[in-house]
């Protein structure tokens, strides 16, 4: 009986949206389709853009008090510009007719003279009006865009942070997205990411780690030895419902990539999906328990997006098992990433490219050795396909991480010599919500400087520090 119904109900609801088509009786099948399409994107859409909730949360959560209001502006900034950004010329760049295969050349603004009234939108394809599409793909940009926000935290300006973030949406992100999924030179020499591991992610992860070289570290963050000393986030629930969000969210991210109400097909990735991140979750806690005799809280969270990263390339390309073997071993990759960015003395606050550079990476290649479906005639290594798949991988993500890191470099120092891209000593040491948004995070330093003149008291180690604001303490502060 629930059947029938819902079967009725999908019937019903699919003839009201169908309009006037429905009035004629002219209803047919690819109309039945596209609207059921549409709503399938809705979900997607919807599902991908609470993700930036999950991104503000993570970030803050593990991250100072005193910066609260400037992370979640920043994810509020990736939103805002970054809509417009891609609304103006990212889509065209991403999706435009390709030139040589590098860059897309137009359909900018959605080529918006080609409309004429608000529901005769041009079709991007058979299946889905060129607005749903649209809608889908900037909410991916956004993602990309707001990796950046976490590792460069608690010390760069706002205005400069904004115009990375337009920077990201606008051109780097959509140049190397043209490159696979805009019908580019990657695409063409076979190279595979079903939902982003590098175009996404990687893209991101690397954005992050060249922003935050060129940064420098907070203060506190390396001792007079060299040696990287912990510090802490302030909020260990808004981590794990960080987390959660994300979680939650990755099943619009990598289902929605099906790209069309496609039952068998999105049903099977979501379970790789999740089978990824809970093997990432588990691997991490056991690894930190181990290693450090304790689970860590942070890095359980990190290691379940790094499989959730881990998956998505081949999210529709590998099987259970291998969905749980890629989470598994993103898990530890993490860890050992953050570990090693710190003692090449880069302060990723975050661990933004450890779990999206590093594990995109593994992603990425993982299709290359265990893709087994045979879809789209793909092979992997471990299935007999041979290397030439796994090879189309490797130069895939070393050519997107090398533009990355280029193109953000080009940016970040840019912003550094027009004065845009640090904030000073004495702002950091007291917090960038007061000096760059004018107001603190959190009720309890309402009162404003003259109650905390050296913002809240901070610790290293779980020595209280001065907040006396004077140079000659500067560097006992964690900032």
């Amino acid at each position: 009986m629930r059947r029938k119904l819902l079967l009725a109900g999908t019937f019903f609801g699919t003839m009201a949206l169908s309009g006037p088509a429905f009035a004629q009786e002219t209803i047919d099948a690819a109309t039945v389709q596209l609207n059921l399409n549409v709503i399938y994107f809705m979900l997607a859409i919807v599902l991908v853009f609470f993700m930036q909730a999950g991104f503000a949360m993570l970030e803050t959560g593990l991250t100072r008090s005193k910066n609260a209001a400037n992370i979640m502006m920043k994810n509020m900034a990736d939103m805002s510009f970054g809509f417009l950004a891609y609304f103006l010329v990212g889509f065209g760049f991403m999706y435009g007719a390709s030139a040589g295969g590098l860059i897309g050349t137009d359909t900018f603004a959605l080529a918006a003279g080609s409309y004429t009234d608000g529901l005769s939108a041009p079709v991007a394809t058979d299946s889905i009006p060129i607005a749903a599409d649209f809608m889908y793909q900037v909410v991916f940009a956004a993602t990309a865009a707001t990796i950046v926000s976490g590792a460069v935290a608690g010390r760069m300006k706002f205005s400069g942070y904004v115009i990375l973030s337009i920077a990201m949406t606008a051109f780097i992100y959509p140049v190397v997205g043209h490159w696979k999924w805009g019908g580019g030179w990657l695409d063409a020499l076979g190279f595979y990411d079903f939902a982003g591991s590098t175009i996404v992610h990687l893209t991101g992860g690397v954005a992050a780690l060249t922003a935050a070289a060129i940064l420098g570290p907070r203060l506190g963050k390396f001792g007079k030895d060299g040696k990287a000393r912990a510090l802490p986030g302030h909020a260990a629930p808004l981590t794990v419902l960080g987390t959660f969000i994300l979680f939650f969210g990755w099943f619009g991210f990598n289902g929605g990539s099906v790209l069309a109400a496609d039952g068998p097909v999105v049903a099977n990735v979501l379970l790789t999906t999740a089978l990824a991140g809970a093997a990432g979750g588990c691997a991490a806690m056991l690894f930190t328990w181990f290693r450090y005799a304790k689970p860590d809280m942070s890095m359980t969270c990190n290691g379940v997006l790094a499989g959730l990263v881990g998956i998505t390339a081949g999210a529709d390309q590998v099987g259970p098992f291998a969905a749980i073997g890629v989470g598994l071993v993103a898990g530890v990759v993490v860890a050992l990433s953050v570990a090693f960015i710190d003692r090449i003395k880069i302060d990723d606050a975050v661990g933004a490219f450890s779990v999206h550079g590093a594990c995109g990476i593994l992603g990425t290649w993982w299709v290359g050795i265990f893709a087994n479906t045979g879809a789209e005639g793909l092979t992997g290594l471990w299935h007999g396909g041979g290397v030439a798949l796994l090879i189309d991988q490797i130069i895939g993500t070393v050519a997107v991480a090398a533009f990355v890191a280029v193109a953000t470099a080009a940016v970040v120092l840019l912003l550094k010599a027009t004065g845009h891209l640090r904030v000073s000593e004495e702002e950091e040491f007291e917090g960038l919500d007061i000096h760059e948004h004018g107001m603190y995070g959190y009720p309890e330093l309402a009162l404003g400087p003259q109650a905390y003149p050296g913002g809240p008291a901070t610790a290293v180690s779980g020595e209280v520090v001065s907040r006396d604001p004077s140079g000659s303490s500067r560097e006992k502060v964690a900032g």
